[in-house]
């Protein structure tokens, strides 16, 4: 079962870094969340960074990005092609090292963790990279059993009870015998998209999920991420240059520009900004939604 964290008052749920120090101290649940200012209401980050900085070659490509993901949201991340997307990943993975600054996930900090530390942290995130990363020489179910053999090492009956519940989730029931060549575009996503449910995590992290596909595969994807966000406790940070996906399903949008956080707010905030940059990025599409204001998504209660 995923782990919850410890309730809060009032039927809320606190998600607590692992902090050996402060499980040793006996401190409280509420001890260890940011409390907003406004209502007392506890702001759990699950994915931080602090004034990130990475250049290649003498070019920079990230310039102080400060990013903050609560616990339980799905936040989307907006940033036209070379905005420094895929390497702010690759930075929140702990496969590239920032030139400055701090990548903090559930409150560790990567830089301070050893190799075995690092693989842990690892363990809380679920990754569906783009392009989906899967095996073409195994079969639908045999991709989304892989991990739950290699790390799990569950026996294949409970395996295969597992993959099969998240293949029902994304809708792909009844393809488990077909290897990914058989499948379209959008359900070889979704197939992705379940192998990085499979384990349960913590932390979803997307990568341009929808790129490349076409408007009837893009809205199933999206459906199986806006599912898995109302899930009690989910946090997804999707990375994308779909302005229309990120608008439906994330309770924050966040505009990523020449290395920086341009512009960060709720999908209306964000529509009505006249930042340049984000006029820029969302003109077309603001031109086709003229009018009707996108609404945040429903969250679980």
């Amino acid at each position: 079962m995923r782990r919850r964290g410890a309730d809060l008052p009032g039927g809320r749920t606190c998600f607590r870094p692992r902090n050996a120090a402060a499980a040793r101290s006996g401190a409280s649940s509420a001890a260890c969340c940011t409390w907003a200012a406004d209502a007392q209401i506890p702001r759990v980050l699950a994915i931080q960074t602090v004034g990130l900085h990475k250049s290649f070659a003498g070019q920079a490509v990230l310039r102080g990005v400060d990013l903050q993901v609560e616990g339980g949201s799905t936040v989307a991340l907006l940033g036209r092609s070379g905005s420094g997307k895929s390497v702010l990943l690759k930075c929140l993975l702990g496969l590239l090292k920032p030139d400055r600054g701090r990548v903090l996930i559930a409150g560790e900090d990567l830089s301070a963790l050893s190799p075995s530390g690092l693989e842990r942290t690892r363990r809380r995130l679920g990754i569906l990279f783009q392009g989906g990363a899967l095996f073409d020489s195994l079969t639908v179910l045999e991709n989304v059993v892989f991990p739950l053999r290699e790390q799990l090492h569950l026996p294949a009956a409970e395996s295969d009870r597992r993959a099969r519940a998240v293949l029902e989730q994304v809708g792909l029931l009844g393809t488990e015998s077909l290897l990914p060549g058989a499948l379209s575009g959008g359900m070889r996503q979704r197939l992705a998209f379940a192998r990085a449910l499979v384990l349960e995590p913590e932390i979803l992290l997307l990568d341009d999920p929808t790129s490349g596909l076409d408007p009837l595969s893009t809205r199933a994807v999206v459906d199986a991420i806006q599912q898995a966000g109302r899930q009690p406790g989910q946090t997804t940070l999707l990375i994308t240059h779909d302005v229309a996906s990120a608008f439906r399903v994330a309770d924050r949008v966040a505009l990523l520009h020449l290395g920086r956080i341009a512009l960060e707010g709720t999908p209306r905030e964000v529509q009505r900004s006249r930042l340049p940059e984000a006029v820029a990025l969302f003109h077309r599409w603001m031109e086709r939604h003229r009018g009707p204001e996108v609404p945040a998504p429903p969250r679980a209660a």
